[in-house]
C-alpha cells in the first residue's frame, strides 16, 4: 500500500490573509496528530502571500479519507477557511515507493 501526497493550492481572498494563516496553523497542528498523517505543512508564496500551498502526506487512502471526516477538517477547512478563499484546487498523487 503506497502513501498519498496531497497538494492543495489556495488563493486567499484579499484581506483574509491573517485569518487564513491562523486557521492553517490550527489545521496543521490537528492534522499532524492524526494516526495516518505522515506530514502536513503550509507555505505562503514569497511574492504574494495570498497564494498558499499545503503539502500533506498520508499513509494510505484510508488515512486520507479519515482526515476528510475529522471534526477539524469539517470545522476549519470547510466551515472557516474555504469561505475566505477565491479558489481552491486539491490534487492527490500516489507516492512511488521505489
Amino acid at each position: 500500500m503506497s502513501e498519498l501526497q496531497v497538494i492543495a493550492r489556495y488563493r486567499v481572498a484579499a484581506g483574509n490573509e491573517t485569518a487564513v494563516r491562523g486557521l492553517l496553523g490550527r489545521l496543521a497542528a490537528a492534522s499532524q496528530g492524526e494516526p495516518g498523517n505522515v506530514s502536513f505543512v503550509a507555505y505562503a508564496q514569497l511574492e504574494d502571500e495570498r497564494d498558499v500551498v499545503l503539502l500533506e502526506r498520508y499513509a494510505s487512502r484510508e488515512a486520507l479519507d479519515a482526515h476528510r471526516h475529522t471534526p477539524h477538517f469539517n470545522d476549519l477547512v470547510l466551515g472557516k477557511i474555504v469561505p475566505l478563499l477565491e479558489s481552491r484546487v486539491v490534487e492527490t498523487y500516489d507516492v512511488d515507493d521505489d
